[in-house]
């Protein structure tokens, strides 16, 4: 049961923070403790059923994001994915609302499809790529917002859908980055991803012009709004992944074996903290007005 729990990959969760600060960033109230209620159930339950579903298909022999030596796949796992899925559904239902369990029921089902053996969206580079960064961007987004009891106008607002678009771009980004090491061993299962179809410099030049686009829409929207200060913050926190990012392009242009696993989630982990920092900075700011301090 132990090497089905790593399997599970709780701390790799951690990865996709930033989409849950930043839904909470924007709005002008929430429920903080229905907040924490949806915080839980996504990253301690969701993501990592999502990720022993996976794990169970794809029986990866190599390097998986968060683990470098994978432990072998056994039955034990598809039942804990199960555990973790009922527990997911019991608790949104009961601790949250029923809107909520809804885009939770959404998004099981989805991340199911993405990996079960006969239906294997997985292996079809274009759909997977938009499912992955519209499920766990934009509608995860809408949906952290949902779990923490925002009116639906605001939620609805031009304002709001263009930043859950910008998460979703830059999911668009960081995705394909995710996969950089593991073109050998995707070929092998029959999965065309798209970091494969593209190779890996068209992985890093794609990722780079999802990144700026979102960073481009994210500014506008905060000029517009008049929250000049968020942009600055956004760029001082994110100033280590421009800088990671762009080194590590540089030493796989020399030499194609840096796109391995440690960099990769050396890149990640960067990426996460940074922009989780900056989320939780402006959200700070935003409610508690640290810039009167």
């Amino acid at each position: 049961m132990v090497d089905a729990l790593k399997l599970m990959r709780i701390p790799f969760s951690v990865y996709l923070m930033p989409v849950y600060w930043f839904a909470l960033s924007v709005l002008p109230e929430f429920c903080v403790y229905k907040a924490v209620y949806v915080f839980v159930i996504i990253h301690l339950l969701v993501y990592p059923a999502s990720n022993g579903y996976n794990s169970f298909y794809d029986k990866d022999e190599g390097s998986i994001g968060g683990l470098k030596h994978p432990p072998k796949v056994t039955r034990k796992l598809l039942w804990l994915v199960l555990l973790f899925d009922f527990l997911a559904l019991v608790g949104s239902f009961v601790l949250v609302s029923l809107e909520f369990t809804s885009g939770i029921f959404i998004y099981l089902l989805v991340s199911k499809a993405y990996s079960y053996d006969k239906i294997r969206l997985k292996k079809y580079p274009l759909v997977s790529t938009l499912v992955v960064i519209i499920f766990q961007g934009a509608f995860t987004f809408i949906m952290v917002q949902v779990g923490a009891r925002t009116l639906p106008a605001h939620i609805m607002t031009a304002t709001n859908l263009l930043f859950a678009l910008v998460s979703t771009l830059f999911l668009c980004g960081s995705y394909p980055l995710t996969q950089v090491y593991q073109h050998q061993e995707d070929a092998q299962r029959g999965d065309q991803t798209l970091s494969l179809a593209l190779g890996i410099t068209g992985t890093f030049i794609f990722s780079a012009l999802s990144l700026l686009l979102g960073a481009g829409f994210l500014i506008w929207n905060y000029l517009v709004t008049g929250q000049a200060m968020n942009i600055l913050i956004f760029l001082v926190c994110t100033g280590p992944v421009v800088y990671i990012f762009g080194t590590w392009f540089w030493q796989v242009k020399k030499d194609p074996t840096m796109a391995n696993f440690e960099n990769t989630m050396r890149m990640n982990k960067v990426s996460s903290l940074s922009m989780s920092a900056a989320f939780i900075l402006i959200l700070l700011f935003t409610h508690y007005k640290l810039g009167s301090l």
